[in-house]
């Protein structure tokens, strides 16, 4: 099989509860999500989508992400899609970095992989190691009240799982986190989360305020992993690392360091769904848990999320986003969709999803 053109699309996703607000001033309302269809001589096609939270989060955005597909897409032509391994050295070679860019090719190769053989992408990675899994939804950067409002109506839907955004003053963080511990039962997870955003003088006064806080988490403090690691020193709450686990060296310098007890493992951040499984089985090795999700994204970052999510190991799953649930906008008929808190996996062959091809309009380019 062989890869005989590349169209890049596009479309706009908007937050379905207004703005998405993050330390640092960051916020964000309407975001260029983008979209690869892999087309093959044999028929079948292939669908991956990329969209970065804005362009001050990583180093990525999503003009960029438009831009280095416009460099990658010349030298796939006539590669076999089914050689993973070989579309995705043939893209490092082609341009260095740009993971978030390579992230929508790959997944749309894995796609076509799972159409051409009959098989669910989750088989491809691994096999299906559990049907459902819990949901988690973020919290954006807000009053105690709004925050707590927020917790309440998901809570209501189903989730039991909620990512509090921090980084403003720590002594005004703690309160929010407080409220919602309050409001929440024995049985569920809250993760403080602030994005990299603190000072490190900061993300110490904020560790001490959330000692003792029962169920609490504390994720990526400051922006450098040896930030992060010196607030570890100085803390008892469980550690997650989000932004500074970019791909295995970092991986593995976090952990020889006593970094952290799990990961947020976004698959465009690392290059894709080959790259996310290295990741994925390596953390489940060292015994992390991960929280498996990616920075933004409609029903085709969805799918590949839960694929990658089905395929991992239960004692080693902490949680899930579906990415689709927090944006008004559907390309695959809002699919796959959560019930009641909790994610499921599409069965069908490769991603188990139908493209809504016309909803998208022309393609902003396409190579041949």
């Amino acid at each position: 099989m062989k890869i005989v053109a590349v169209d890049v699309l596009g479309y706009d996703l908007t937050y379905r509860h207004g703005s998405y607000v993050m330390s640092g001033g960051r916020s964000v309302d309407v975001l260029p999500s983008t979209v690869v269809r892999v087309r093959t001589d044999e028929g079948i096609d292939g669908f991956g989508e990329t969209c970065p939270l804005g362009p001050a989060y990583l180093a990525a955005f999503g003009a960029g992400a438009r831009a280095a597909l416009g460099e990658l897409a010349p030298a796939l032509l006539g590669l076999d899609p089914c050689n993973l391994a070989l579309v995705g050295e043939t893209m490092d070679r082609t341009l260095r970095g740009h993971e978030y860019a390579k992230s929508a090719v790959d997944v749309a190769c894995w796609d076509v992989l799972g159409k051409a053989t009959g098989q669910s992408v989750s088989t491809l990675l691994g096999g299906v190691r559990q049907e459902s899994y819990p949901l988690y939804v973020a919290i954006p950067l807000g009053t105690v009240e709004a925050t707590v409002e927020a917790v309440r109506a998901q809570r209501a839907e189903g989730v039991h799982a909620f990512q509090l955004k921090l980084g403003s003053d720590p002594r005004e963080d703690a309160e929010p986190v407080a409220a919602v511990v309050e409001a929440t039962d024995d049985c569920e997870i809250v993760i403080a989360d602030a994005n990299g955003g603190y000072r490190l003088q900061d993300a110490v006064v904020a560790a001490r305020l959330l000692e003792g806080m029962p169920r609490t988490f504390y994720e990526q403090p400051c922006a450098s992993l040896e930030e992060c690691l010196y607030v570890r020193r100085l803390t008892t709450l469980p550690m997650i690392l989000d932004e500074s686990i970019t791909d295995v060296p970092s991986l593995l310098r976090a952990w020889s360091a006593n970094g952290m007890e799990a990961i947020n493992l976004k698959v465009s951040k690392v290059g894709g769904l080959r790259k996310a499984k290295l990741v994925r089985d390596l953390a489940e090795q060292l015994g992390l848990r991960l929280t498996i999700e990616d920075t933004w994204g409609g029903d085709l970052v969805t799918a590949a999320v839960s694929h990658l999510a089905a395929s991992t190991n239960p004692e080693a799953l902490f949680t899930v986003s579906f990415m689709n649930d927090w944006t008004n906008e559907h390309i695959a008929a809002y699919q796959p969709r959560s019930v009641n808190g909790v994610g499921q996996t599409p069965t069908g062959p490769g991603l188990g999803v139908d493209v809504d091809v016309e909803a998208l309009g022309e393609p902003l380019f396409s190579v041949r």
